[in-house]
């Protein structure tokens, strides 16, 4: 089974995926971002002008199809992929070609408020722990990417080819993944962490992903 987990960037995704991870015995992660990035350092090759979003590029989505493939016939555990895709042509190139090759593939967007995912985005990385410190407002800073797809991104994934739609407002990252291994009929193991070390958890997962490229 593949479990793909769609939604804004700071929406939660990566969190989820790793929570289910660490609870779900033989499940794997594969994050199509890593062929992106790659693609994105060989786009610097190109003028300025001919630059574009990693997803732009057919190599890009063909790389994913291919790799989640491989993942899928040779591996007996579920597939978790974290990655944001809104683009309905995109989404039928990976997602779509992938359930017409027969694999079991379970979507899931993650939606919140706006106010929401602007929160989560400033609680991202080392942000969580420094609250206290910077305070509720703190600038956004490095995260212009994201707050520029925001409302693009939660606005396409209301799309019903984009379902299950999975409101996470009240949420907390172990409940949305209890809430996904539920209803794709997956058995997490119990959650045993407190809520300091569930938060420096989380705090050090969103560190080990930032972007730095």
């Amino acid at each position: 089974m593949l479990l793909w987990i769609n939604g804004p960037f700071g929406g939660g995704k990566t969190q989820t995926a790793y929570e289910m991870h660490r609870r779900l015995p033989g499940s794997v992660i594969c994050d199509p971002e890593h062929i992106g990035f790659g693609l994105h350092r060989t786009l610097r090759m190109l003028p300025p002008s001919l630059r574009s979003d990693f997803q732009d590029l057919r190599a890009w989505r063909q790389g994913v199809f291919e790799v989640l493939d491989l993942a899928l016939t040779r591996h007996d555990g579920a597939v978790i992929v974290p990655m944001t895709v809104v683009e309905p042509a995109y989404f039928q190139e990976t997602v779509g070609r992938l359930r017409e090759r027969g694999h079991d593939v379970r979507h899931f967007a993650l939606l919140a408020d706006r106010s929401t995912v602007l929160r989560r985005l400033r609680e991202r990385g080392l942000g969580n722990l420094a609250r206290p410190l910077v305070g509720k407002g703190a600038p956004l800073r490095g995260e212009s990417f994201a707050v520029s797809k925001l409302d693009l991104c939660l606005e396409r994934l209301r799309a019903p080819e984009f379902a299950e739609a999975v409101r996470t407002d009240r949420l907390t990252v172990p409940q949305v993944a209890e809430h996904l291994a539920a209803a794709t009929g997956l058995t997490l193991a119990p959650n045993t962490d407190s809520a300091v070390r569930g938060r420096l958890r989380r705090a050090w997962t969103g560190v080990r992903h930032i972007r730095f490229d």
